[in-house]
């Protein structure tokens, strides 16, 4: 698919053209706009700060992962759907540091954060991150953007806060988890786009559409085989 990574697919929704890409994001090309949900920067440097080991630089994983969608993309915006920044102890310098760098090299790029349960605890971005803040439900067109999947009278729902993930079952009884999408018939929860942030089964309703993304390819699994509960993180 030209201008979209190799493994995208594509879904129509409420008439609109929607990319599912393999690295846990959604392309809507009618506004040059990529959405993401729950980075949860500064998530490791919370767990850090408490004294528990996990995983270093994070930040620069997921930051180098948007580096690369808004280049095959060619996006104009970028909305973030909830949970930025993971809690105030992860306001750590070298992680604002950072975001600061990254946000200078696309300062073009308009940025869009639907606050999350997180970000109310975090507080909102930096002002030198030049992102505008909204409460959801976020309307534009056809969709609802928010956190929190939730119902949103004439409009589709897009959202995050579960980090959505399919149990799959092979045929020589080998298993494996992987991140996917989850669109039912009023709204669709995106995966989870940050690195260090689990997954949650979900529980779908038989006529609910399932996709999970192995990193490099998005395939359609049936409701039936992808899971049995969903919680947050």
């Amino acid at each position: 698919m030209r201008g979209v990574p190799a493994g995208s697919i594509a879904a129509s929704v409420k008439g609109e053209e929607l990319i599912l890409l393999p690295d846990r994001a959604v392309y809507w090309p009618a506004l040059s706009t990529l959405l993401i949900a729950d980075p949860h920067f500064g998530k490791a440097a919370t767990f850090r700060a408490a004294g528990i080991r996990v995983p270093e630089a994070t930040t620069a994983t997921t930051l180098t992962r948007l580096d690369v969608l808004i280049a095959s993309t060619s996006a104009r915006r970028l909305v973030f759907l909830g949970d930025f920044l993971h809690a105030r102890e992860g306001r750590h310098p070298a992680t604002l540091d950072a975001l600061a760098g990254w946000r200078t090299a696309h300062e073009s790029l308009d940025m869009v954060l639907v606050r999350g349960n997180h970000d109310r605890r975090a507080g909102d971005p930096p002002p030198a991150l030049r992102m505008a803040c909204v409460d959801a439900p976020h309307v534009e067109g056809p969709f609802a953007f928010a956190h929190h999947p939730a119902t949103v009278r004439g409009a589709y729902v897009l959202a995050g806060h579960v980090h959505p993930g399919a149990r799959l079952h092979g045929i020589a009884h080998e298993r494996v988890r992987l991140p996917c999408f989850w669109f039912g018939a009023d709204s669709a929860v995106l995966p989870a786009f940050g690195e260090f942030t689990g997954l949650a089964d979900v529980q779908p309703k038989i006529e609910d559409k399932i996709w999970v993304t192995t990193g490099h390819e998005i395939i359609a699994v049936s409701a039936s085989s992808s899971g049995r509960h969903a919680r947050a993180d």
